[in-house]
């Protein structure tokens, strides 16, 4: 990608720097709160697969000081916007190219603390594909969602968290593809306004735990019930996350 291709954008109050295509997939508001919600602490191990430029990885490595982030991408141009998002930023993130369906060596016989993923959101029967290549790759479900939590879990050292960002009408799957292979499942809904229905949600789920489900009382991300215009209208509890930098912590 060319200069030209590119834009240089601030996330998480400004302490990331993220340079992303002005055109295909571009990171939202999705990544920053995925890592706000994995309770890693300095020394640990992160791998984020399907990161993209970086976006959710390089948001944990700015929020926890010492932690190791790892992130693995298929799309060639990503990876390399992920390794130089990673340097501009002065954190710790190596990126692997490659695929999880296919995962590389270098990968393989490591395990992780933490695994997190964004991954795509739409079945393609049932949803009209993007014409941006990037952007169909980030968006487009091609590897099944329970292959996702799959190699999650297989990455994941026992006792480790999986954290997953989702769409709503998909948790039925997520749900089951947890359920086979992680355990102590905990779901937090991300809702856009008092009132309203879930859009999005994290799943989490612990390598080898026994306990129950658990669903959480959730956030609300705007106030009011409407859009005001381009004045940003984030409660002060979205805030402290999308700005602050702050944790976003299950409860209720």
């Amino acid at each position: 990608m060319t200069g030209a291709e590119l834009t240089r954008d601030s996330i998480l109050g400004g302490r990331v720097v993220l340079w992303q295509p002005a055109r295909g997939y571009r990171a939202g508001v999705d990544p920053v709160f995925l890592a706000a919600s994995v309770g890693a602490q300095a020394g640990q191990r992160v791998l984020d697969l399907g990161c993209g430029t970086g976006a959710a990885g390089l948001c944990l490595a700015a929020r926890v000081p010492g932690v190791a982030v790892t992130g693995l991408e298929r799309q060639a141009d990503y990876a390399a916007l992920a390794r130089r998002n990673a340097a501009e930023n002065v954190l710790e993130m190596e990126v692997v190219e490659g695929d999880l369906a296919d995962m590389p060596a270098a990968l393989r016989q490591q395990q992780f603390d933490h695994v997190i993923a964004n991954p795509p959101y739409f079945r393609r029967d049932a949803s009209v594909p993007a014409r941006d290549g990037g952007r169909e790759g980030a968006m487009g479900e091609e590897t099944p969602l329970s292959a996702w939590v799959a190699a999650a879990a297989r990455r994941c050292a026992p006792r480790g968290t999986v954290t997953f960002i989702h769409r709503a009408e998909r948790l039925p799957d997520l749900i089951a593809a947890f359920d086979s292979c992680l355990g102590s499942p905990e779901l937090f809904p991300l809702i856009p306004r008092s009132g309203r229905e879930a859009q999005l949600c994290l799943l989490r789920g612990r390598k080898e735990g026994r306990a129950a489900f658990r669903l959480h009382c959730g956030l609300v991300v705007h106030n009011g019930a409407a859009h005001g215009g381009d004045r940003a209208d984030y409660t002060p509890e979205a805030s402290a996350i999308l700005r602050d930098a702050g944790p976003l912590i299950f409860c209720g």
